[in-house]
């Protein structure tokens, strides 16, 4: 499939999105950082699942570890500590990136954006509380409530509302207005993973005002978008840094305001979270802050190639991968919701916005062939592998968003969940059987860093070999 497009279909897309032309510097940043993009002929959309690294980060990473002698940091000798110094140095540019004062602010570092959800959902003081979080979350955020449960507290979904997978404003504040009698924690995205929308981030302060903890997802949202904590200030945001930049994968990070690490506590504890424990003595004591939150010994090797990233992305400017990821995104919304075929039916349904409108970089989508019938998201997945474009298809880790858009019932799940053979498992498969040729999943296309005209013409060229008639 050919990677290049008509010079028309440019100029045309430009008097549409002309800001698009002032992200020029991203595509010299192509050839010079991604050059194994078009070396290969990889067309890559899948920017919400994983960032590409820049070339620059791995020899800056490489060049460092090369630099010094570096040891476990749980010591004082010379190779620990000169760890310890790229370890701090890390948690500063985490919290300056985001513009969090490290006196309100601080970072524990974790494997992912999972991690830190889960460090959370073990220590949040839940008993006799609240847990109120959207259709719309990553499973890691939707797991909390099991803890939640465990601890007497009760589960509160805000469901979604159709065409657009926005949450009802006006139902948020009257959950938020009921009371508890022990914390409440609301959990929702900055972005979703399933849809691309993008919920205000006002509803912090909105929350915080009726009593609430805030638990803001901001995985989805911070590699195409400018997260300010001084401005918007929720208690706990989790990120995955390979989502942001590549590179490192395995590490994330919870960044806490203090006053909330302070209230949390651990269901245990492990080396490197205690200042003292005790065998004979059955006593333990935790460390302060961060440390405490840090089970063993930190990939401390890893860690500094955060700080590189970070510098990376700073240099590159977020405001500039924004606007790109934007008006590609824009651009694909508008050309495949008008592709049609013979029979007059549209090729695709989109799920979410039709508009970039209050949404991110990301969509969610089916394809249908001339009779309405939807083509296997899979199938969709398979053809796009044999001509070199990488997106993703499925539920995304987000089923809530994933059965409000395909129409899946609770009662249609219930029935499912409960049918005999299913009581100690259930796959995807066993979902697909039993839904009746409903779809369970679908395709997202999202777009980033590295992304430019001629990635999105090609999808385009692909989705047209669909179109009958």
């Amino acid at each position: 499939m050919s990677r290049n497009y008509d010079a028309g279909r440019y100029a045309e897309f430009l008097a549409v999105h002309p800001d698009y032309a002032a992200t020029a510097k991203l595509d010299e940043l192509r050839a010079t950082e991604y050059p194994r993009l078009d070396a290969m002929g990889q067309v890559y959309l899948d920017y919400t699942g994983g960032g590409l690294f820049a070339d620059s980060q791995i020899d800056e990473h490489v060049k460092l570890l090369r630099a010094a002698v570096y040891g476990n940091p749980h010591s004082t000798n010379p190779s620990s500590q000169a760890a310890t110094i790229l370890v701090h140095e890390a948690r500063g540019a985490v919290l300056e990136y985001f513009d969090a004062d490290p006196d309100e602010y601080t970072v524990v570092f974790t494997q992912n954006a999972s991690g830190a959800l889960k460090l959370v959902g073990e220590s949040y003081p839940f008993s006799g509380g609240r847990y109120l979080l959207s259709f719309d979350n990553h499973n890691s955020v939707n797991g909390i409530r099991e803890f939640a449960r465990c601890h007497g507290a009760s589960v509160t979904y805000l469901p979604i509302e159709l065409p657009e997978l926005r949450i009802s404003e006006a139902l948020l504040c009257s959950e938020l207005a009921k009371g508890a009698g022990g914390r409440k924690l609301f959990a929702y995205p900055a972005q979703s993973n399933f849809s691309g929308v993008q919920h205000p981030l006002e509803w912090i302060e909105l929350a915080h005002d009726l009593g609430w903890d805030v638990l803001l997802d901001g995985a989805a949202f911070v590699p195409t978008n400018r997260l300010n904590l001084a401005k918007y200030k929720p208690d706990f945001v989790p990120v995955s840094f390979y989502k942001m930049f590549g590179y490192p994968t395995g590490i994330g990070a919870l960044i806490a305001r203090r006053k909330a690490l302070a209230f949390l506590q651990r269901p245990w504890f492990a080396g490197g979270t205690i200042t003292v424990a005790s065998v004979q003595g059955d006593k333990y004591f935790l460390e302060k802050g961060p440390a405490g939150f840090e089970d063993g010994t930190l990939n401390y090797l890893g860690i500094p190639a955060v700080k590189i990233g970070l510098d990376y992305l700073k240099g590159v400017g977020i405001d500039l991968v924004h606007e790109r990821a934007k008006a590609l995104l824009g651009w694909l919304l508008d050309k495949l919701k008008n592709m049609k075929h013979g029979s007059g039916l549209p090729l695709v349904r989109i799920y979410g916005p039709t508009t970039m409108e209050k949404r991110g970089g990301s969509m969610a989508l089916n394809f249908f062939d001339a009779r309405g019938k939807a083509i296997d998201h899979r199938k969709i997945e398979a053809e796009a592998n044999k001509v070199g474009i990488s997106l993703r298809t499925g539920c995304f880790c987000n089923p809530g968003a994933g059965e409000v858009a395909l129409g899946i019932s609770r009662d249609e799940l219930v029935t499912c969940f409960s049918e005999e053979g299913h009581q100690d498992s259930f796959t995807t498969d066993d979902l697909r059987g039993c839904l009746l040729g409903k779809s369970n999943g679908a395709v997202r296309l999202s777009t980033g860093i590295a992304s430019n005209f001629a990635d999105v013409e090609t999808l385009l060229e692909f989705a047209k070999g669909f179109l009958e008639g």
